[in-house]
């Protein structure tokens, strides 16, 4: 599928049904400090669309699912406009996150946004496309765990961001790690892919083969440069390694203090209530006086 440049071919010996989506993001560099500052604030149209089109990603991904139910794929026309949405919403994300300083054009295509997403939406798995809600359960926890940390350590990534004009590479490494699982995770949901969400941790050399560049890194020509992808293949070291299980903890952190805190609120607002209900029977029951 077309995201903003021409798709590049399969890999050898893997499927194109079973290709894993990618992400292609540049080097973390030079951010403008007062676009960091506000960069939420500058973003408030972009998350407005986004949450907006997602209402109508969900409709049109239900639709979606009873089409490849019985053909085993999508159609082109849904699967062109959730692949839209999806990288309409991942340029989004790697704004806000601070992975690049471009501001999102509101757009599908994308044209001249550094960063972009390859999908190769192929045949699926009647199977698995009836169990798609089951299937995804495992990879949908550990999406909201890592969404979870982030938010509990983002406003220290802008700050350092902030203090020193540019993203430094383990953050930059461990923040990109989180925004390609989870863009995986959706392609999966919206069964853009057949593959599962997978390398939270990055990207290693195949069983017995050094690693090489993949496609996006290769040297481009002279008539049609382009800039180098730092997420493909994707190299974490143990820093930013150490990042991705920090959020995985917080995360975890995060949703047993929730839950604790709602059973809480559960159990006083239920006792509130049999308190409330108990004074209303006695008031109704105490004798009359009359003098």
């Amino acid at each position: 599928m077309t995201t903003g440049w021409n798709p590049h071919p399969p890999q050898s010996g893997r499927p194109p049904a079973e290709h894993l989506p990618e992400l292609d993001v540049p080097p973390p560099g030079r951010q403008r400090r007062w676009t960091v500052l506000l960069r939420f604030l500058l973003l408030l149209p972009q998350f407005i669309v986004t949450a907006l089109l997602g209402i109508a990603a969900f409709f049109v991904t239900v639709v979606g699912w009873f089409a490849a139910l019985f053909t085993g794929r999508l159609p082109a026309g849904i699967a062109d406009f959730l692949g839209g949405y999806l990288a309409y919403e991942t340029r989004v994300t790697t704004s806000a996150m601070l992975l690049v300083d471009h501001y999102p054009p509101f757009s599908f295509d994308g044209q001249g946004h550094p960063a972009r997403i390859e999908l190769r939406p192929g045949e699926l798995n009647r199977l698995a496309v009836l169990f798609r809600i089951v299937l995804m359960i495992p990879a949908a926890i550990v999406t909201s765990l890592l969404q979870y940390g982030l938010a509990a350590v983002s406003w220290v990534f802008w700050l350092i961001t902030l203090v020193l004009g540019r993203m430094p590479v383990p953050v930059f490494g461990a923040v990109a790690a989180v925004v390609r699982f989870r863009m995986r995770y959706q392609a999966y949901v919206m069964m853009l892919t057949s593959a599962y969400p997978k390398r939270l941790f990055g990207d290693g050399p195949p069983a017995g083969q050094p690693l090489t560049p993949g496609p996006a890194q290769a040297p481009a020509a002279p008539s049609a440069p382009a800039a180098p992808s730092a997420t493909r293949p994707l190299l974490l070291g143990t820093p930013a390694k150490v990042l991705v299980v920090l959020m995985l903890v917080l995360g975890l952190l995060g949703t047993g203090v929730s839950q604790t805190v709602q059973l809480r609120q559960e159990r006083w607002d239920s006792g509130a209530a049999a308190a409330a209900a108990a004074a209303v029977r006695g008031a109704a029951t105490a004798p009359i006086r009359t003098s």
